[in-house]
């Protein structure tokens, strides 16, 4: 048997490619700064408004009055003293209003009613609380006398049976004189 040569083939010399330059990357353009206006100044912010009631009640005494009272007070208190003060004005725009007794005051012919902002609610009081028809049973306390409605944060407050509260008090104060009085 005779074997058969095969030829080998040497492989193929590789070709060289030619080097390849690479490119280099583009220079940076050239930034030009833009000119930007500067920014305004921002403006302090102005002082919160003083509070606003739609009507003005009659202030009385030289020291600190209402407004000043509410300063010192949460904001949610506050709303709830301004709700009020509306009710007092409705029901008796007549009336007097000041500080006395570390809290605001409300007067016709001697006081009537009272705010008072304690840390959980606000309380608004009748000095004839006693004597006043309340069928909603809305007023708390157990003197001779003096009752208060407590009105809490985010309380819905019912200003029609408050204003009648209000026209019951001046008007037991129209005939009977100063509660503080006697």
């Amino acid at each position: 048997m005779a074997t058969k040569k095969t030829k080998t083939t040497k492989p193929a010399a590789k070709k060289l490619a030619k080097p390849v330059a690479k490119k280099a990357p583009p220079p940076p353009a050239k930034k030009v700064a833009k000119k930007v206006a500067p920014a305004p100044p921002t403006p302090a912010l102005p002082p919160p408004p003083p509070p606003k009631v739609s009507a003005k009640l009659r202030t009385t005494g030289t020291g600190p009055n209402v407004d000043d009272y509410m300063t010192k007070v949460a904001p949610w208190q506050r709303a709830i003293i301004e709700k009020l003060r509306e009710v007092v004005v409705t029901a008796a725009p007549h009336a007097t209003e000041s500080i006395k007794w570390g809290q605001p005051v409300y007067e016709h012919k001697g006081p009537f009613s009272y705010i008072k902002a304690h840390a959980a609610q606000v309380n608004f009081g009748f000095w004839r609380g006693a004597e006043l028809e309340d069928p909603k049973r809305m007023l708390q306390g157990e003197g001779e006398r003096m009752r208060h409605v407590k009105i809490i944060e985010n309380h819905i407050i019912d200003d029609v049976s408050l204003v009648a509260l209000v026209k019951q008090a001046v008007s037991l104060n129209d005939k009977k004189g100063d509660p503080t009085k006697g």
